[in-house]
């Protein structure tokens, strides 16, 4: 078994969870928060991923970047940037498939939130952007964390999308997921059970962990 496809899935994992959270705080505080009629538009779309096939979006994505595209011509001749079968095209794939499942956490803890926790920081004259970073957010570290792991887990065994994007590059968009394909299209069961059995040790892992620190957090808040 070769390291390099796991430590790419790592990488991978590591860099659209940290973009995914810098965009679903301020994403999930407007959805439930807001009164615009685009609302319901919105939370649809970001939900979408949860129920289309991942090939199907892996597809469209393709299709979008493909340097025959509008989009995908103007980023190749404009900015220099390939996003088809990149890294950066595996970050772009992955933000847009995992965003439910860090929004919705995120927004289901805000929702819980009492109104007047929110209604009482703004009555002093607080900000927005204050109350949230200093009000809501602490209260919802549980929701945080939630979508945290679950962003990660799911975006370590990604395999429609990536492959749609990215194709199946060693060392460049090649990770564990598409690696064990290779392996059991190649007949080499060994060689697929060592990925699978890695993928399985680190989801394990991190849910192992997401349960541990849920639930060391819910007994604090009871104290």
């Amino acid at each position: 078994m070769e390291s390099g496809p796991i430590i790419l899935s790592i990488k991978l994992a590591v860099v659209t969870t940290t973009i995914l959270l810098i965009l679903a705080i301020p994403l999930a505080h407007w959805i439930t928060y807001s009164k615009s009629r685009w609302r319901p538009i919105v939370q649809t779309l970001v939900a979408m991923p949860l129920v289309l096939p991942p090939t199907v979006l892996g597809f469209y994505l393709l299709v979008l970047f493909s340097p025959s595209a509008v989009l995908g011509h103007f980023l190749d001749e404009t900015i220099g940037v390939r996003l088809v079968f990149s890294f950066g095209g595996l970050v772009i794939a992955s933000l847009i498939y995992s965003l439910p499942f860090m929004v919705q956490p995120i927004q289901s803890g805000l929702q819980n939130l009492p109104t007047s926790l929110r209604e009482a920081s703004l009555a002093m004259g607080k900000s927005k952007l204050t109350t949230l970073r200093r009000v809501l957010l602490p209260s919802i570290r549980s929701s945080l964390l939630t979508g945290v792991v679950l962003s990660f887990a799911g975006i370590i065994g990604e395999f429609g999308v990536v492959l749609m994007i990215g194709g199946n590059i060693p060392d460049k968009t090649r990770v564990a997921s598409i690696a064990i394909y290779d392996e059991v299209e190649a007949l080499n069961f060994a060689a697929a059970n060592e990925y699978a059995l890695v993928l399985i040790a680190i989801t394990f892992t991190i849910l192992l962990l997401l349960y541990y620190l849920n639930g060391n957090f819910l007994k604090d808040l009871m104290r």
